[in-house]
């Protein structure tokens, strides 16, 4: 059994080293073949293999789905050139040295092809020629020159803005580093591939050009011999010498037309997911296109004098195409119909009426229904464009907090509008807003002073006046000031912040123990001296999770841990242990807000505000802050003055108060306010630069 796979590998070995050296010894043949007379049957073997390659060549650009499936096909394009021509000066030799013998000195390709076209006339053979060699250089050469040349400047000039559309990606999460590096390798190599076609197309407008003087070289040269050295009769000598001529030209001429179409198919190919003639088989069977040909033709075949038998012949033809594609279309809806939510099919009445218990409960923490409008954001693989941007809010969201986020459970809803969407955290319902797929989001900026037209709506994020415009006005928009956003961006926007709001509420016990799990790889005696020895897993999750309700990461749950192993004090409840803890880690709060640089812009109240607030604490004792509602509407409103004043400015502003009141500030707050954080003074660091932007006055809402 050794013996038989040491000598299959051996083998192997032989086939691969016979494979590396095949493309050398091929190019020294071609070498050879300029050099050295060939016979004639000879060049019939080789005549019919590069045919056989052009074909090949040909097939293999139909069936490729994008360009880069034949990133070869430029050095393919070289190498076939080459054969060609080489076999041109194989086969010129011979018909000038051979060529009053009669058409079959240079073998029965070239003689079957001369006569065919020549058909006993020799004009008309030239010009058929001639024509073939106009529709070769002038027609598909050109054309294909001129797109590799276009798809090339394009493709360069592009190269900028896809390597920072992937940077983008990478920093948003939607990529990973990986997939970063092989979209990089990909943008590189479709820019040498178009780099390299634009030289290719050369090759082959040179070898049409070099076809007609060899034509040329064949017919002036071998009548001059046949006249001059070997005394043939004028019609003799013509009849030799332009059958081999054409006979020859043609022979190069047919594969050269081919790799021209293979050149023009290869640069004007868009990438897809299906070859050529699926592509183009899918967009021109629309029946909406069919009906009308086939009216247009029966009003010409209607016309007297015109082939009416044919024309009625093709309407007839027209409209049986429409009926084929009507009956599909109209089969792919009944079928649809016929499809429960879940996507499998309603065999019978007594299967419908069966209830499953995963029809009427939904275990995922996190899940989105869509209209059946928006079903175009997610196609039949689970992928598309709404769940690669969920895919990136999570991985933002997951580094950014500390844990894992939840996979979203994205499903249709036929109960919703079509172009509704609902999102909901456990069974709750947290959000649900309505856009349009075929549509783009324009959001104002400062500077947009003129109103573009559209659907008006409430950007479902920021609650923004903002408008749905058609994707042909994003430059209209773009230069008006608006910031245009794709429909499954809203989408994710909305994700990423009610996700940001609950991220308390997804996170559970089994997501801790995998924390904990984690950090034991490292820190084993913390992890097993805290929990449970000290506090039991659901204490430390209802931490973590009063942590993440006033959005302080717990992303260093290293120091977490340490904070609670030095509190000896276990009769605290879990929402004072998170007030303990909450220094050590709030410096991960105070980084999102401001960069290390940067100051951190501040709320504060005034001096008399603040004591008074103090003052109603301490008479509340342990029911919390009792606050009149009046006096609540008041700071509320200041605070809520001043965030949008300063989100102008880009600033994102905290609100400090006493540690004492700290705690039942934030709550008060929160029932009105989604995106204020609050900081008692003691949380600051030391070595954090502060800017006081305003603050809250009993008398004057605020002072600046």
């Amino acid at each position: 059994m050794n013996l038989t796979t040491e000598n299959l590998s051996q083998q192997f070995l032989a086939i691969n080293k016979l494979k590396s050296l095949a493309l050398p010894l091929g190019i020294l043949i071609l070498i050879v073949m300029m050099v050295i007379p060939l016979p004639s049957y000879l060049l019939d073997v080789f005549f019919t293999s590069n045919i056989l390659l052009s074909l090949l060549i040909l097939m293999v650009a139909l069936h490729t789905f994008r360009p880069l499936d034949f990133s070869s096909f430029p050095t393919v394009l070289l190498f076939a050139t080459i054969l060609r021509l080489g076999l041109n000066v194989a086969s010129t030799r011979i018909v000038l040295s051979q060529g009053h013998t009669g058409p079959e000195a240079a073998g029965k390709v070239i003689e079957a092809f001369g006569s065919f076209v020549i058909a006993g006339n020799y004009v008309v053979g030239i010009f058929v020629f001639a024509i073939l060699i106009i529709i070769n250089l002038v027609v598909v050469t050109k054309g294909a020159g001129r797109v590799s040349e276009v798809s090339a400047r394009f493709t360069l000039d592009a190269m900028p803005g896809k390597q920072m559309a992937i940077d983008a990606d990478l920093n948003a999460g939607l990529l990973t580093s990986e997939d970063a590096k092989n979209r990089r390798e990909e943008i590189a190599k479709e820019a040498d591939f178009y780099g390299a076609m634009d030289g290719a197309s050369k090759f082959v407008k040179g070898d049409a050009i070099a076809g007609i003087l060899i034509l040329l070289i064949n017919i002036i040269g071998g009548l001059t011999i046949g006249l001059a050295q070997h005394d043939l009769p004028l019609s003799t000598a013509a009849e030799n010498y332009i059958i081999l001529s054409v006979g020859d030209g043609l022979v190069a001429q047919i594969p050269s037309l081919l790799l021209a179409i293979s050149t023009a198919i290869i640069v004007t190919r868009i990438s897809s997911n299906h070859d050529l003639s699926e592509q183009i088989g899918s967009q021109i069977g629309i029946k909406e296109a069919w009906l009308p040909s086939s009216a247009v033709l029966f009003l010409i075949g209607m016309i007297p004098g015109m082939p009416n038998f044919l024309f009625l012949i093709a309407s007839v033809l027209s409209l049986l195409m429409w009926y084929y594609l009507y009956k599909n279309k109209f089969k792919e809806e009944a079928e649809g119909e016929m499809l429960t939510d879940d996507g499998k099919p309603v065999l019978d009445q007594s299967e419908s009426n069966n209830i499953d218990l995963d029809e009427i409960s939904d275990n995922s923490q996190i899940s989105m229904q869509l209209g059946y409008g928006l079903i175009q954001l997610v196609d039949d693989n689970n992928e598309g464009p709404l769940i690669s941007r969920i895919t990136g809010v999570r991985k933002q969201l997951s580094k950014e907090l500390g844990f894992i986020v939840p996979q979203v459970r994205v499903r249709d809803d036929l109960t919703l509008d079509s172009n509704t969407y609902r999102i909901r955290i456990g069974q709750t319902i947290v959000g649900e807003d309505k856009i349009y797929p075929n549509l783009l989001l324009a959001i104002p900026s400062d500077n947009s002073q003129t109103k573009i037209e559209g659907i008006n709506v409430k950007d479902p994020s920021f609650k923004m006046d903002s408008t749905w415009i058609e994707k042909h006005e994003i430059s209209k928009a773009e230069s008006l000031g608006y910031m245009v956003v794709e429909p499954e961006a809203v989408i994710a926007t909305h994700l990423n912040q009610l996700l940001n709001k609950y991220s308390s509420e997804l996170i559970g016990q089994d997501d801790v123990q995998s924390l904990l799990d984690n950090l034991s790889k490292t820190s084993p005696q913390l992890v097993s001296l805290t929990v449970p020895k000290i506090f039991p897993l659901n204490i430390l999750t209802t931490i973590l999770k009063s942590l993440l309700t006033e959005r302080i990461p717990i992303s260093d749950l290293r120091k977490i841990l340490e904070k609670l192993s030095t509190i000896n004090n276990k009769n605290l409840s879990p929402y004072e242990l998170a007030e303990i803890v909450r220094p050590t880690v709030v410096g991960l709060l105070i980084q999102q807000l401001a960069p290390l640089n940067q100051a951190l812009p501040i709320i504060t109240f005034s001096g008399n505000l603040e004591q008074m607030i103090l003052n109603i604490a301490n008479q509340s004792g342990e029911n919390g802050l009792i606050l009149e509602p009046s006096l609540i509407q008041k700071i509320v409103s200041s605070i809520n003055n001043s965030i949008e004043k300063l989100q102008n400015e880009n600033k994102k502003p905290v609100l400090i108060t006493a540690p004492a009141i700290r705690k039942d500030i934030s709550f008060m707050l929160r029932q009105h306010i989604d995106n204020v954080d609050v900081l008692s003074f003691t949380e600051l660091p030391d070595d954090k630069k502060i800017d006081v932007v305003a603050t809250i006055n009993l008398d004057q809402e605020e002072t600046n």
